[in-house]
């Protein structure tokens, strides 16, 4: 039965319609749209967002001493301590404002360097592939989790220490779950 699998998958031709980075695409902009709805109605409820980026993109602007910090991978966290967050659809990059051990600095992620998203007050989720600067994504399988921590925001009291991920895994969406699967042996689908 494996090798009935493996057969109809090698003779089903390769699509030369680029589905998969047509729905990547069209959940980056998921992304984007709730940035831009947080941006003009604030974070609603318990909202928060996880925005993981590449920080190795030249694209991507932030400080220095962050980038350093966080070579490849950082991972932020919108909840309490932030201001000037805004979806620039020209440039289609986030732009937001954090404070990191109390200087404030402001933060531009093109939405082609994102790595994940998550809210986890509603258990939602996406996974990215990267995308190197020129626009070509540069892994063809999902990726591992984000290898960086999170930086959070201290709430009013707490000290300015990173906070731990949330320990409920958020709902992640793979594109694999739309992918047409092979017929079984009995002709079922």
């Amino acid at each position: 039965m494996g090798s009935r699998m493996a057969e109809d998958q090698e003779q089903r031709p390769p699509s030369l319609l680029p589905y998969d980075d047509w729905a990547e695409s069209a959940l980056r902009g998921v992304v984007a749209r709730a940035v831009a709805h947080a941006a003009a109605n604030g974070l609603l409820g318990d909202h928060h967002f996880y925005i993981s980026f590449r920080t190795d993109r030249p694209d991507v602007l932030i400080p220095e001493r962050l980038r350093a910090q966080y070579p490849e991978e950082m991972t932020i966290v919108l909840q309490h301590q932030f201001w000037d967050l805004r979806y620039d659809e020209a440039t289609q990059t986030i732009g937001v404002g954090l404070s990191f051990g109390g200087v404030p600095c402001g933060l531009t992620i093109p939405l082609a360097a994102l790595t994940a998203f998550a809210d986890p007050a509603v258990n939602f989720g996406l996974r990215f592939r990267a995308v190197a600067a020129g626009g070509a994504e540069t892994a063809s399988e999902p990726p591992s989790p984000p290898a960086a921590k999170p930086v959070g925001l201290p709430s009013p009291g707490e000290p300015a220490e990173p906070r731990p991920v949330a320990t409920e895994t958020p709902q992640v969406v793979s594109l694999d779950a739309f992918r047409r699967k092979p017929p079984t042996r009995d002709g079922s689908g």
